[in-house]
């Protein structure tokens, strides 16, 4: 089976464990990248959600530290 370079905002959602909404506040705040297939068609790649988490844990480190 293969695994989906690009994903819809619920499936990203569902992997991160947040709902469509959530997903849409942090790509407009700029929080997590996605790319425009078409005119519509909102996609965010596999990588997006790791650099995502990556910056998530960095900045948390910070606070701990």
């Amino acid at each position: 089976m293969y695994e989906p370079l690009l994903l819809t905002p619920e499936e990203a959602g569902e992997r991160l464990r947040v709902g469509r909404t959530e997903i849409f506040r942090m790509l407009r705040r700029g929080d997590l990248e996605s790319v425009l297939i078409g005119e519509r068609r909102r996609r965010i790649p596999v990588d997006a959600l790791e650099t995502y988490i990556r910056r998530l844990r960095e900045a948390q480190a910070v606070v701990v530290a």
